[in-house]
């Protein structure tokens, strides 16, 4: 018994570890693609796989991995809205960042793990679909409450929640949200090879 818990300890830390390389390798390549202002997070799936996988709380340090990537990017001016965010209060972006990165990744997992247990697809479908939209929703809340100054510097005359949803976020979500839910299938296929 001892020896098998040992071997899945083992095997979680493997796999955390690989995970945890594959979101930075992919946060710090995508902060580099044309997506301004800012970039877009295929970060999410290998998050969604984790909490699969390890759990909720293997999700939430995935999630708080990809949030201090972000961060750096952010501080190192690499991604230009987010430098623009993180110079206007860096308190208040390191908070909203880790916060929402870490709950995309514990919601996504706890989804998961209500709903696989009668349809492995759908949980993980459901997953999937929840990560983008618990990352942006976040993101897009705390923008308004928080960075409205700064928002409506950048928005001009456009309506500052028109200006977040349709010119920050919207391309951004709508790429991430498509690529997870393209993705789902491949998810399902790790986990039920995982899992045998």
């Amino acid at each position: 018994m001892k020896k098998q818990n040992t071997h899945s300890k083992t095997f979680m830390l493997v796999g955390l570890g690989i995970l945890t390389a594959i979101i930075i390798v992919l946060q710090v390549v995508t902060t580099y693609f044309p997506t301004k202002p800012f970039a877009i997070t295929l970060a999410l799936i290998p998050i969604v796989i984790g909490s699969a996988v390890y759990g909720a709380g293997a999700g939430a340090y995935l999630g708080a991995v990809f949030s201090v990537v972000v961060l750096i990017m952010c501080a190192a001016g690499a991604d230009a809205g987010g430098a623009m965010v993180f110079y206007a209060n860096p308190a208040m972006c390191i908070l909203l960042c880790m916060l929402k990165g870490s709950a995309a990744g514990f919601v996504a997992g706890l989804i998961y793990n209500a709903v696989s247990k009668k349809n492995q697809i759908l949980g993980a479908v459901l997953a999937a679909f929840s990560a983008p939209i618990v990352n942006t929703g976040i993101f897009v809340i705390g923008l308004m409450i928080f960075f409205r100054d700064t928002l409506a510097a950048w928005a001009g005359e456009t309506d500052i929640l028109l200006f977040v949803i349709m010119g920050l976020t919207g391309v951004n979500f709508l790429v991430e949200l498509g690529v997870n839910m393209i993705l789902c299938p491949v998810i399902v296929k790790v986990l039920n090879a995982i899992k045998r």
